[in-house]
């Protein structure tokens, strides 16, 4: 059994800490908070061709309902991250949660597709600050080595609200005395019982440090991160890839986070701490959570394209099918995580994690529009096992190997990267999924049948004659398929990367009973 990092008893470095009772019960209110939070980014997918046709809005909107949630979240992460080290958890958790619920409500009732926009920024700067502090929470109120079983439930959260919205959003949509303003409103009393819960039972201590935030480098990062996104959300859409438009969003995109680094080096507490990625552990744990941004989002958003389009399934089926996702991912998450807080061991599960990432990857890349159900399910279950053995673990290895004063910023940068990795890669893969169905379509239809090469508008399958359907149909399952082999190397370059993590003892204090500690050390070195 590995032995602890951090000999000194927590009765005497540091606050009471939270009985395993107190833990699940503040557990419960973090986890339906998440759960909504996630939610939020998904559940809209099948219900956005309802929207659109109510709301009179265009296909423009179409992409910025999805987007500026998105946006909105992860451009946010950095600077809740960098809160939760100076101020507070308990009330910004509360705040982000509040500022959700506001968010869900505007667009619930809203009019218009401006007032509906609006609301979806306000809902994705509170989703952004719960994505982040409900790690950092956990970390607080837990050691590393009893954080295995909580953080695997907790991943498997975190995977159930981003495949699980899908299938919510249909039934939504399908049932006709709901509608599409609940796939908003649904969140709602959910998001107040949790804010309940939390304020009844989550008990940390405030640690107020008086600083300066760095404003102007959270500025300069928000603005940096969103000009990135802007473009990978609009290009290969409303531009080619290699534009005037790519360059200029892309240069100014790098230019503004240039300067960023440049301020955040200089500034006394900076939002993003960059002697962070001197760290080992923290860098390679990084461009790992990127990749797997990639597979999570990526897998999810074209495998539901993929069942209604090539195996033409109803929005609501197609949400049905993607339960062996959510189960592979359950069941490996909590099990890797009961594993890991029992022997203390946890790299092995980020390598085999990514190896069976990598063989989901590589299976459905053999998919079509003739392949049974039950196997596209097998498949599918194995990506999802391999996401989560990996995903929340490579947070476990961030938050055991920093200083208790950097648990904020060194999970909220991974849970940043991630979804980073996640908007871009959907975008290109997206762009990828659209030239390979022209080029398909052109193929075997000619130019003038495929559409003149646009392949913007998706198929209504209703309205094509038999053996144009098939065609279409066939078209999709390969081009998916293909989608799948190219982010296959991907998965592989994540299993490189966690194999350089160095694994190290987990601690066996909280993250605020080693702040204390660290401060009386640090205390005590002044006196001397």
């Amino acid at each position: 059994m590995s032995a602890p990092t951090a000999p000194a008893d927590a009765a005497e470095v540091g606050p009471a800490r939270m009985s395993r009772r107190e833990v699940l019960q503040a557990l419960s209110g973090l986890m339906v908070g998440m759960f909504v939070s996630i939610l939020a980014s998904t559940v809209v997918a099948n219900a956005l061709p309802r929207i659109i046709a109510d709301l009179n809005g265009s296909q423009t909107v179409y992409t910025w309902i999805v987007t500026t949630e998105l946006l909105a979240m992860t451009a946010t992460v950095p600077l809740w991250g960098k809160l939760a080290d100076l101020y507070s958890k308990k009330l910004l958790i509360q705040s982000s949660l509040g500022l959700f619920v506001i968010g869900s409500l505007i667009a619930g009732f809203t009019p218009n597709v401006e007032v509906l926009l609006l609301s979806r920024v306000v809902q994705g700067v509170g989703a952004g600050g719960m994505t982040a502090l409900a790690t950092i929470v956990m970390a607080a109120m837990i050691p590393p080595r009893e954080l295995g079983r909580y953080a695997g439930i907790f991943g498997a959260v975190f995977g159930v609200g981003t495949i699980a919205g899908p299938l919510i959003g249909g039934v939504l949509v399908d049932t006709s005395w709901l509608g599409w303003r609940w796939c908003f409103l649904i969140g709602v009393p959910f998001t107040l019982l949790s804010i309940f819960l939390l304020q009844r039972t989550l008990h940390l201590p405030v640690v107020r440090r008086e600083v300066r935030i760095d404003w102007l480098g959270a500025a300069l990062i928000t603005t940096g991160v969103s000009l990135l996104l802007v473009w990978s959300s609009l290009a290969g859409h409303k531009f080619a890839w290699a534009s005037g438009w790519t360059a200029l969003m892309v240069g100014g995109g790098v230019a503004v986070l240039a300067v960023a680094v440049f301020v955040e080096s200089r500034a006394a507490e900076p939002v993003v701490p960059l002697d962070i990625f001197r760290n080992r552990t923290v860098s390679l744990s990084t461009v790992a959570s990127v990749l797997v941004g990639v597979a999570m989002f990526g897998g999810t958003v074209f495998l539901s394209q993929y069942f209604q389009i090539s195996l033409g399934k109803s929005p609501t089926v197609a949400g049905l099918m993607s339960l062996p996702m959510i189960f592979g991912l359950l069941v490996s998450s909590t099990v890797a995580g009961q594993l890991i807080t029992r022997y203390g061991r946890w790299k092995i599960f980020l390598v085999a994690g990514a190896a069976v990432m990598t063989a989901g990857m590589l299976l459905l890349g053999t998919i079509g529009a003739g392949t049974g159900v039950m196997v596209v399910s097998i498949y599918m279950s194995v990506l999802g096992i391999g996401v989560g053995m990996l995903m929340q673990n490579l947070v476990l290895a961030a938050q055991n190997d920093v200083p208790a004063n950097e648990l904020g910023a060194a999970t909220s940068v991974l849970t940043f990267f991630r979804s980073m990795g996640g908007a871009i890669g959907v975008s290109a893969l997206g762009a990828v999924l659209a030239n390979r169905v022209t080029e398909l379509m052109t193929e075997r239809l000619g130019p003038a049948a495929a559409g003149g090469g646009s392949s913007a508008a998706v198929p209504d399958l209703s309205t094509l004659p038999e053996p144009l359907l098939r065609v279409v149909q066939d078209v999709y399952g390969t081009a998916t398929a293909e989608l799948f082999l190219v982010g296959a190397p991907l998965a592989l370059l994540a299993m490189v990367v966690v194999l350089f993590i160095k694994e190290k003892p987990l601690h066996t204090l909280s993250g605020d009973e080693r702040r204390a500690q660290e401060e009386a050390a640090q205390a005590a070195g002044l006196t001397h």
